[in-house]
């Protein structure tokens, strides 16, 4: 079981909120090996998630997919080889509509100054990378120095953090995770992505995915969505239960994921309850399995029991989808990393206080 949004085992804040764009921080540097949400995940026969940077930001941070090897250190957590992705988000979040008070100085304050936002910064990027191409070029005499520069050194462009991480976006060299509710905004940012050379690569919530689902699986976007939490705020009024079903027969790829260290313990709930609004077991199955680990570029070796697969595997007491079932036991790569016949489950707290009243 994989977990395609996560905020887990990352210190301290998550939002980098003092600027608007902000792809230089990467949620790699503040893994915490002992964030005891990772146990509760393991407890629930999660082996992997997706770690992300927060939704205050048009764009935010870098993401680190992790494995929940529990004891182990930080730099053990990290799969190095998977997806190199960058958390965008559109709508209330960015504009901070729902923060309480507002800064009046912050910017965006609008849904168009989150389009705006990032239009700017992919159009600075490209300006950036052109300056680097030709000051490349420059170097191997391909073209010619401006005059009053003859016979000196090429001078290479000042370095930029933030528009280097943007224009791997741009090289297709790192892909975009973007915080979405409404169709009319997802339908903006995929077009703006057909004209500057950017694509997205997953939708997380996709709250109205259904809208747009043709248009979603003619881009390849993924949809990383909740099973049935919707309504706690206005842009998230339009959800469907039948939302992944929908996105499912149009040819989205559709995941489930928690974006909480609560419902992450019972993913495979939820992905249950697919199978009441139109998913097939098999299907139901998939969003928190292999489709995660298709999003998340680790397909060669988690998300399915193949031969020469990583032993990512959570065991039950009966079938995942049942109420009844529990996790008996969960591994990473053949280590047991979650034994709930070792673990100080309620169950066992509350017979060892009997006895000890006795």
């Amino acid at each position: 079981i994989i977990d395609s949004h996560s905020h887990m085992a990352s210190e301290g804040g998550i939002n980098e909120s003092t600027r608007n764009v902000t792809p230089e921080v990467n949620i790699q540097d503040v893994i915490r090996h002992d964030d005891l949400a990772m146990y509760r995940a393991l407890a629930g026969g999660v082996v992997a998630v997706n770690t992300l940077h927060g939704s205050a930001n048009p764009i935010g941070g870098i993401n680190a997919v992790i494995k929940l090897k529990w004891g182990k250190p930080a730099e053990e957590l990290l799969v190095p080889d998977a997806l190199q992705g960058v958390k965008f988000a559109l709508g209330e979040n960015p504009k901070r509509s729902n923060w309480g008070s507002m800064d009046a100085t912050h910017f965006p304050a609008s849904r168009t100054g989150v389009a705006f936002t990032i239009r700017d910064a992919f159009t600075k990027a490209k300006e950036y990378m052109k300056r680097w191409e030709e000051y490349e070029l420059q170097k191997k005499g391909k073209i010619k120095q401006n005059k009053w520069l003859k016979n000196t050194k090429p001078v290479p462009p000042k370095r930029d953090l933030t528009l280097d991480v943007i224009s791997d976006m741009l090289k297709g060299d790192r892909t975009i995770i973007c915080h979405g509710y409404r169709a009319d905004e997802m339908l903006m940012l995929m077009d703006m992505g057909d004209e500057l050379g950017f694509k997205v690569g997953s939708y997380e919530h996709c709250l109205e995915g259904y809208k747009i689902a043709d248009e979603l699986a003619a881009h390849n976007v993924i949809a990383s969505i909740f099973a049935d939490s919707w309504a706690y705020k206005v842009e998230a009024f339009d959800a469907i239960p039948y939302n992944a079903s929908i996105l499912a027969e149009r040819g989205v790829k559709v995941t489930v994921n928690s974006d909480s260290n609560e419902r992450v313990r019972r993913l495979y709930q939820d992905a249950a309850k697919l199978i009441k609004y139109g998913l097939s077991e098999e299907q139901a199955l998939k969003t928190i399995t292999i489709n995660p680990a298709i999003m998340l570029h680790i397909d060669d070796r988690c998300g399915s029991i193949e031969v020469g697969k990583d032993a990512d595997l959570a065991i039950f007491n009966g079938h995942p989808f049942s109420v009844y079932s529990k996790v008996e036991m969960t591994l990473i790569e053949g280590d047991i990393y979650f034994d709930l016949a070792k673990a100080m489950t309620t169950e066992k707290l509350l017979a060892q206080s009997a006895q000890e009243t006795d």
